[in-house]
């Protein structure tokens, strides 16, 4: 079992081909750039061998490093993932060095890179150390340097080599955005040098041609400058001083893979090449043993992947849908519907009137027109999409349909009333799914007849873009429609987590609470500026006064007063609902009415905080210190990820953290609630909370469960992660 294999033939060309066995993509192991050193050291001993081509024996070239090899490489400590980094330095700069009299660099072997697909990473960190890099002309691969997008940098001598080929400007939407472009746009930002038909043989083509070609890259060459300038050159200067306001202002400050890269570039820059490569693997290490790290890439690549794998699928055999029924064509209906026909799957688009059925369909039109507008996709693959979508009012539509989805206005008497209508035309073994945010699903399931096959599947808006589903199994569903919701999910190409039935599930119970307190602070008299930048401070993507604008102040009223209704006497957030109540008869009713805790111009577009709030809830004397107010802001989020956990809602931490960073922006560079909460330590939270509930309620009061492991030392991750590997 070889990841490696090479080739050479009679005109003195050895082809090296990667193909991890057993893998879809191929990634890099150590033990597989063992085999590509000995293979490129065999190549470049052999006078019959004039070049070499690296390529992939798979559509794609590569994924990138296994992370699974680096989270095993953190476990030896500091100076094992240095001495891991470095040896891949060595690996790439003898393929860059390919042989050439180490004196006066000449001689050496032309060395091309030929990417039948996609190429991340490693993928493209390889043929960077290559002489020329040919792609296919194949508009579906994506090539680039995703690393910042699970908290590292690329380590394997990516940032060095591209911020030397393009200069730090050029290529910083690569390295800190983590940009992906398809081979054309590749191309242009000078990432790659030739998009072809045919790369392997353009490749073969290349190094026959080039036996006498300078083989030098620029930054070995006498008298390279840095595109750009470096940063003791004027214009260098005053990029990397913008460079590093753009990092502090997107990041906040919080992610430390972005601080470390840019300083890695910045002291790169000013020394030799060889030197800036040590430079790189120091700061490599020293983001991949950072606690944020290690949290990020165990949420956001290993767990996130074992969901979508099934990491908790009930064993029954498969259950991809075939027809999907959707009842309700609103904006909710009509996501739903968009993303299983972008799937492949058929759908049955239902509402009273052929009109709402019809601009339900439109939605999806709308979303296909955009993709053709940015040349996303063509005019032939609308009309394949739309055909999959049957927009109609005939409930007798939905005969053979497997699934249907329940879309409609969140009442219980309406959604019972269109649960009987199905299931009088559904086959008898069809899964039935409600969409809902807040309403409990076994309530839900007594207008059903068959309880065993009635499940929750919670989808957030807007559909398309969103990454998370949330499914809900009732006190009656069964394993069977437990699986088919997932490989629905599968299907449209999501990410799932599982709970179990509570009122507002999981994410909806902790985003909630956040929300609420920022509110409450409101109407203590805390300045909004205030809690909105300490909620940016600490890593998440909207403050909480944001956060409601954008999903409805208006539903928040309505959702206060369901929940106010149902647990009568133990409601307990009437000085939020204060607020709330009015803001909605202000008829400030968030974004959508352009008027809300923000205020906005006629296109709705935000303008600053409203200035009226200072008007109604006059600013207190005395302000809160900053770091109490993200005390308060994480703290109401992160004990009910721990209540959820130890009432059984949730079952699996994995799937609190990766849900709680897809579902609402749970902090990042966190790796989630529970994430965070071993970062601080169990008995540092403990005291915090318990500062927090002294001050402001038992709202913080630390549940027992936080408390237990404090006293006995435990971490989430250690009493409760046998499932997930450690990062």
């Amino acid at each position: 079992m070889t990841d490696f294999t090479m080739e050479k033939d009679a005109d003195g060309v050895a082809t090296i081909t990667w193909d991890v066995p057993g893998k879809s993509m191929n990634v890099l192991s150590m033990d597989g750039a063992a085999e590509l050193s000995r293979l490129i050291d065999d190549a470049l001993a052999d006078d019959a061998v004039k070049g070499i081509v690296i390529t992939s024996g798979k559509a794609d070239f590569a994924a990138g490093m296994d992370l699974n090899v680096l989270a095993g490489m953190k476990q030896g400590g500091p100076q094992a993932v240095f001495d891991g980094v470095m040896s891949l330095h060595h690996l790439l700069r003898k393929i860059e060095r390919a042989g050439m009299d180490a004196r006066t660099l000449k001689g050496g072997k032309p060395i091309a890179a030929a990417l039948p697909g996609t190429a991340l990473g490693i993928g493209l960190e390889l043929p960077l150390a290559c002489h020329r890099i040919f792609a296919a002309d194949n508009p579906k691969a994506r090539i680039g340097l995703p690393e910042i997008m699970v908290g590292i940098f690329p380590g394997a001598g990516g940032t060095t080599r591209l911020s030397r080929k393009l200069g730090a400007m050029a290529a910083a939407p690569l390295l800190l955005e983590g940009k992906l472009n398809d081979p054309a746009k590749a191309k242009a930002a000078g990432a790659i040098d030739e998009v072809v038909a045919d790369p392997v043989a353009a490749a073969r083509d290349w190094v026959l041609s080039a036996q006498d070609a300078d083989l030098v890259k620029p930054w070995d060459a006498k008298g390279y400058k840095m595109p750009g300038g470096d940063p003791w050159h004027p214009a260098g200067f005053m990029t990397f001083l913008g460079a590093n306001a753009m990092v502090m202002g997107k990041t906040m400050g919080v992610y430390p893979a972005a601080r470390a890269l840019l300083s890695a570039v910045y002291e790169g820059a000013q020394v030799d090449f060889d030197t800036a490569l040590r430079i790189e693997a120091r700061w490599f290490t020293n983001v991949l043993m950072n606690p944020s790290a290690g949290n990020m890439i165990r949420s956001l690549f290993i767990s996130k992947e074992a969901l979508e794998k099934g990491a908790n699928r009930p064993d029954v055999p498969d259950q991809r849908v075939r027809k999907l029924g959707v009842l309700g064509a609103g904006m909710m209906g009509a996501g739903i519907a968009h993303v299983a026909a972008n799937a492949g799957i058929e759908v049955v688009l239902i509402d009273s009137t052929q009109e709402a059925a019809d601009r339900g369909k439109a939605h999806s039109a709308g979303i296909l027109d955009k993709g053709i507008s940015r040349r996303k996709l063509t005019e032939a693959r609308k009309a394949e999409v739309l055909a999959h979508i049957t927009a109609t009012t005939d409930y007798a539509a939905l005969n053979g349909c497997d699934l249907i989805v329940e879309a409609v206005f969140e009442d219980p008497s309406v959604k019972a009333e269109v649960t009987a209508k199905a299931e009088a035309v559904i086959p008898a073994d069809a899964i039935f799914a409600t969409n809902t945010s807040t309403l409990p699903i076994s309530e839900l399931a007594k207008a059903s007849s068959r309880p065993e096959q009635f499940i929750g599947i919670h989808f957030f808006s807007p559909v398309d873009k969103m990454a998370l589903v949330e499914i809900i199994r009732g006190r009656e569903t069964g394993d069977r429609a437990v699986a088919k919701a997932l490989d629905f999910v599968r299907q449209i190409r999501k990410t799932p987590i599982v709970v179990n039935d509570a009122r507002f599930f999981y994410a909806n119970r902790c985003i909630i609470p956040y929300i609420n307190e920022g509110i409450r602070m409101v109407g203590e008299g805390v300045n909004p500026v205030l809690i909105e930048n300490a909620a940016r401070l600490m890593g998440m993507p909207l403050g909480p006064l944001q956060l409601v604008d954008e999903t409805s102040i208006e539903l928040g009223a309505r959702i206060a007063r369901a929940t106010r209704k149902a647990m009568g006497d133990a409601y307990p957030d009437e000085a939020v609902d204060a607020v709330i109540f009015a803001m909605e008869k202000a008829g400030r009713l968030g974004r959508k009415a352009k008027a809300g805790f923000y205020a906005y111009d006629d296109a709705g577009k935000r303008q600053g905080l409203w200035e009226g709030l200072a008007a109604d809830y006059p600013r207190a004397e005395g302000q809160p210190e900053l770091t109490e107010v993200q005390h308060r802001l994480m703290f109401a989020q992160a004990l009910e990820a721990v209540r959820a956990l130890e009432q059984g809602v949730l079952t699996d931490i994995r799937e609190g953290d990766v849900g709680a960073i897809l579902g609402w922006g749970f902090a990042p560079w966190t790796g989630g609630p529970f994430g965070w909460l071993d970062m601080l330590g169990a008995e540092r939270a403990v005291e915090i909370a318990e500062a927090l509930a002294a001050d402001h309620g038992d709202r913080f009061a630390p549940p027992a469960l936080l408390r237990d492991m404090a006293a006995k030392g435990d971490s989430f991750y250690g009493r409760f992660g046998a499932q997930a590997a450690a990062a």
